[in-house]
């Protein structure tokens, strides 16, 4: 072979293994995958965790500031989000105190990601109050949801009840979040009470190019929410508590 062809051919195979490591970086993660969440600090409202960092795969040449995003799963390829940071540590706010959270950590970039970390399950420290639920209603297939919450003032101070709030966690199995609650009956009178819905539909809605859109979610996909109770007013001494609160949901049959 003269050397001219062998040159050709050592040019040949280097451009080959290029495109092999482009494909790979394509068709994977770039970011190596951050460390599972610890917590540094637990208090009712807010936890501040940490984490170990990710790197780049590959070329440190083509490398990027690396975010944070830190998300509770809620199932396949949905997530809620709860926060995004530069730095490996965060504190997050406005949580439920004695509430029980499943946090993941994933890394983003310009051009690239990285696998969510595993998820760390750790209860927020118990508050001023505790809720004590009572189910009303064993029918699983029916269209409605109908329960009793007492909350009690556990601390050592008067409690504002404008202060506090109650999250009766659900899904909607049927996809459709149509849903109106109720106040059936409360001790210390409907009237204090606010509800309100959130629900978390999964991500990755129909292109808005399609003509006509699908109906999205598709029939069928369960969406994560909850019912959120609040007071307009009202004050529990210590060892206090509101009474019985009696409520009640309803939706279209097959939906919840």
């Amino acid at each position: 072979m003269s050397a001219r062809r062998v040159t050709a051919a050592v040019t040949v195979a280097a451009l080959a293994s290029l495109l092999v490591i482009g494909a790979a970086r394509a068709d994977g993660p770039a970011i190596s995958t951050p460390g599972s969440p610890t917590v540094l600090a637990n208090e009712p409202h807010q936890l501040t965790l940490t984490w170990a960092p990710s790197t780049w795969i590959g070329d440190p040449a083509a490398e990027q500031p690396i975010n944070y995003e830190v998300q509770v799963p809620l199932g396949p390829n949905t997530y809620r989000w709860l926060g995004t940071t530069s730095a490996t540590t965060i504190t997050l706010t406005d949580l439920a105190p004695g509430t029980t959270y499943r946090i993941a950590v994933a890394a983003r970039a310009l051009g690239g990601y990285s696998d969510t970390s595993p998820a760390t399950t750790v209860r927020t420290a118990d508050g001023r109050a505790t809720v004590s639920y009572l189910n009303l209603d064993w029918a699983p297939t029916n269209n409605q949801i109908q329960y009793a919450l007492r909350v009690t003032n556990t601390g050592t101070g008067p409690l504002d009840l404008t202060t506090v709030r109650v999250r009766y966690h659900l899904r909607f199995e049927g996809g459709n979040t149509s849903l109106v609650p109720n106040c059936d009956w409360a001790a210390l009178g409907c009237g204090k009470i606010r509800q309100t819905v959130q629900f978390f539909i999964p991500p990755g809605g129909p292109s808005p190019m399609s003509t006509p859109a699908p109906p999205y979610p598709p029939p069928g996909t369960p969406v994560p929410g909850w019912i959120e109770l609040t007071f307009t007013g009202g004050v529990l001494a210590p060892g206090a508590s509101t009474g019985p609160i009696q409520l009640g949901s309803a939706a279209p049959i097959g939906d919840i």
